[in-house]
């Protein structure tokens, strides 16, 4: 997979997610299987972020919680690009969140996100996170229409 590639940018991130700012964790996404049930996408992790400064000054670290909301993010785009819902979907739960690794600014952050249930209102989604070619983040996250 060409993970430089981008199917869908900003533009259309846009349409089906209201995060927006320092608060959009999803820049791009790379791929979407043909049944629609998984996605990868990305996120430049850069120097000027609000958390840089502040998360471990000197070394900053991308905080675990951020990773947590790229792959939310990351899943409430396809969940509502499949058109199972509208309107804004907020993640209710985190599940078997491992860190495996750390990611620094200057990272792409590689996110993959495989929905395993699903209803018009509700999606569980299991993810994982890469840096260069290396995991470094898992989780189960289930999401909700609010």
């Amino acid at each position: 997979m060409d993970l430089t590639r981008t199917l869908h940018g900003k533009d259309v991130i846009d349409k089906y997610l209201l995060q927006t700012g320092q608060m959009r964790m999803l820049d791009r996404i790379i791929w979407q299987g043909s049944n629609g049930t998984t996605v990868v996408g990305a996120k430049l992790v850069r120097e000027d972020e609000f958390w840089v400064d502040g998360h471990i000054p000197g070394r900053p670290l991308f905080p675990g919680v951020m990773m947590i909301e790229s792959a939310a993010q990351l899943c409430s785009f396809q969940h509502t690009w499949l058109g199972r819902t509208t309107g804004f979907m907020g993640f209710t739960r985190c599940d078997d969140v491992v860190f495996r690794g750390q990611v620094v600014p200057g990272d792409d952050f590689i996110m993959i996100a495989d929905e395993i249930e699903f209803n018009r209102r509700r999606f569980i989604c299991k993810t994982q996170g890469f840096v260069n070619g290396k995991m470094v983040f898992e989780a189960t996250i289930t999401g909700m229409a609010i």
